[in-house]
């Protein structure tokens, strides 16, 4: 087989309608929008519009609110940091923070700081510092033999 020789499969595209051009393509005049009103012209997008009725954006009630202060952690499983472990690419010897994790690639963001998860196994005896940590991964990392240290995340967003 050849490039020249590739073909698609045989209706697996269409061509294209090309409307308004002249009566004998049956698309042709209104071009398939019916008879003059607004959806008739061109630019109009007629969002959220119900004919006059209450549109349901303004008939159900506003609820809540968004906290503009709230922490938002990266989470971390324990079961990737093994992996990262395993493949070299984190020193267990070492103190396992955020910028440890960052530069593995084991997170591709800081955001807030990092909080560990319980997913997965841990096997390595590590020492960690983090913003924060579930109960399950503090206690399989110290089921392990290792350490964690939870800090403010005002603290780790500052290193």
């Amino acid at each position: 087989m050849k490039l020249n020789e590739i073909k698609d499969n045989e209706g697996s595209s269409k061509d294209r309608i090309r409307v308004g051009r002249g009566i004998g393509s049956g698309k042709g005049k209104t071009g398939g929008r019916g008879v003059k009103g607004q959806k008739a012209r061109s630019g109009v997008a007629v969002n959220g519009f119900e004919g006059g009725q209450m549109p349901i954006y303004r008939r159900l009630p506003k609820r809540g609110f968004n906290n503009i202060f709230a922490s938002e952690f990266t989470t971390v499983s324990l079961g990737r940091i093994q992996t990262a472990i395993d493949a070299g690419k984190l020193d267990a010897s070492a103190t396992i923070d955020a910028a440890a994790l960052k530069a593995a690639g084991v997170i591709r963001r800081l955001k807030d700081g990092v909080r560990v998860l319980g997913d997965g196994e841990l096997t390595t005896k590590v020492t960690i510092e983090v913003a924060g940590a579930s109960k399950p991964a503090v206690e399989k990392i110290e089921k392990a033999g290792g350490t964690i240290k939870q800090l403010s995340a005002a603290a780790e967003k500052s290193e």
